[in-house]
């Protein structure tokens, strides 16, 4: 069930300041004085759904409790068809504890080593709840292909390597605006928009 979203606070559940950048940009039309986890000094809860929605409703329904304001968290990862959908939900676990993506990539990069079918796609579930327990949850979706080498010093985590479909760059090669217009957390936050800012 939806809810409004009509109090100007909103905590953005992550410690990845290129996730928080992000969605603070893709927010700032709507109004919302954003405040990441991290300034605050929220801790990170143990991720233990089994999907990208269920890990972004945890998030979100921690922060909000723990700050008594409205709660906005992202999972999100890369699904790579040859891989059975991995890395999945533990994408940012590939890249260990020091958060290496350039390892997660290679990670990525070596386990496709003779797979004829590079496809892929970044999914984002994002979540927005309430001090009461509310929660409002919606997914968006980003079709492509895993290149190699990497290409691209914008963007964050696996962006050098995908390749979205219509497009000859990586998202780690387009301009902030572009991959915008068009990622998976755009797709998401379209859904979010309409079911809770409008």
């Amino acid at each position: 069930m939806s809810r409004r979203f009509t109090t100007g606070r909103l905590v953005i559940a992550s410690h990845n300041a290129g996730k928080v950048a992000e969605i603070a940009d893709l927010l700032g039309p709507y109004g919302a004085d954003v405040v990441s986890a991290g300034d605050l000094g929220l801790g990170e809860p143990e991720e233990t759904g089994e999907t990208f929605v269920a890990n972004a409703e945890l998030k979100a329904l921690a922060a909000a409790q723990a700050s008594g304001l409205p709660a906005l968290a992202d999972d999100s990862g890369l699904a790579v068809d040859a891989l059975d959908g991995a890395p999945g939900i533990y994408s940012a676990r590939w890249a260990g504890p020091n958060k290496d993506f350039q390892r997660a990539m290679r990670k990525v990069y070596d386990a496709l080593a003779g797979a004829a079918n590079n496809r892929a796609r970044f999914v984002c579930a994002l979540a927005l709840a309430w001090p009461d327990g509310h929660c409002v949850t919606v997914e968006g979706v980003v079709e492509g292909a895993i290149v190699w080498p990497p290409r691209g010093s914008h963007g964050f985590g696996y962006d050098p390597i995908f390749q979205p479909t219509g497009y000859l760059r990586t998202f780690g090669e387009m301009e902030p605006h572009q991959k915008h217009g068009i990622s998976h957390r755009a797709d998401a936050f379209r859904k979010l928009v309409e079911t809770c800012f409008r």
